[in-house]
């Protein structure tokens, strides 16, 4: 590299005077602006921050690490607000029944109250299936608005005159239809189309054909319907 000449080197500029030490700002001190460095965690974050894990990577991918990942924080810093993974799942269970409406247990008749319940316990798991197999078997200690959706139902099928000793089998009857039916929300169009074997099953094929003809806008919302209908009506039947 080429110097410059001594003779023609521009003057070097006055040294700038260092700053008083002893100076200090006139006005209040303010944050610097921008994010702060940690982010905050709380329940509500971890939970939706897991639902969404789940729903773009499967139960499988839901890792306490991959969560911490999700949430841009160190797993030691997770860990400080939930202590292990089934205590996510717990979070996740109440956030699921907390959307459950149970309103209408103890203001409207009984069976209009297991109608409401169970549509909209469908609809909030059709939304959620690959935590179904997951909630079905959860046990429910310690998930405290799981329970208020629990003591909800049990009070209005007690209310309804219906025999103590299998309030609880009849919720996990209807909870198993539920569950069944939330899968059927996402099922493909075409589930029940034969193809090539069709003429070997002409009774289950003409009964999909019949089925086709009425063009339902939601099909799987008949079969709901129907089953949800024979549920309460033989439910009924056992009231006292």
């Amino acid at each position: 590299m080429l110097g410059t000449q001594a003779a023609e080197r521009p003057p070097m500029p006055a040294p700038t005077p260092a700053p008083d030490a002893s100076a200090q700002p006139t006005g209040p001190l303010r944050r610097r602006a921008g994010r702060p460095m940690a982010r905050i965690l709380d329940q509500d974050g971890i939970t939706t921050a897991a639902l969404e894990l789940i729903s773009s990577k499967g139960y499988d991918g839901l890792t306490m690490a991959a969560l911490a990942r999700s949430l841009g924080v160190a797993p030691s810093a997770l860990y400080n607000h939930v202590t292990s993974k089934d205590e996510v799942l717990l979070l996740l269970e109440d956030h699921l029944a907390a959307m459950v409406d149970v309103s209408a247990f103890g203001a409207e008749p009984w069976d209009v109250a297991v109608r409401r319940w169970a549509w909209s316990y469908r609809d909030v798991f059709s939304e959620h299936t690959p935590l179904i197999p997951v909630i079905a078997v959860l046990p429910v200690a310690n998930a405290p608005k799981t329970l208020a959706m629990y003591e909800a139902v049990t009070a209005g099928f007690r209310e309804a005159g219906f025999p103590e000793e299998k309030i609880i089998s009849a919720i996990v009857a209807l909870e198993a239809f539920v569950f069944g039916a939330a899968y059927d929300v996402t099922a493909p169009e075409d589930i029940f189309d034969a193809g090539s074997l069709a003429e070997q099953v002409p009774n289950f094929t003409a009964a999909v054909d019949r089925l086709a003809a009425e063009r339902h806008t939601r099909p799987t919302d008949v079969a709901f319907s129907l089953g949800l209908e024979a549920l309460i009506a033989g439910f009924g039947a056992l009231r006292g």
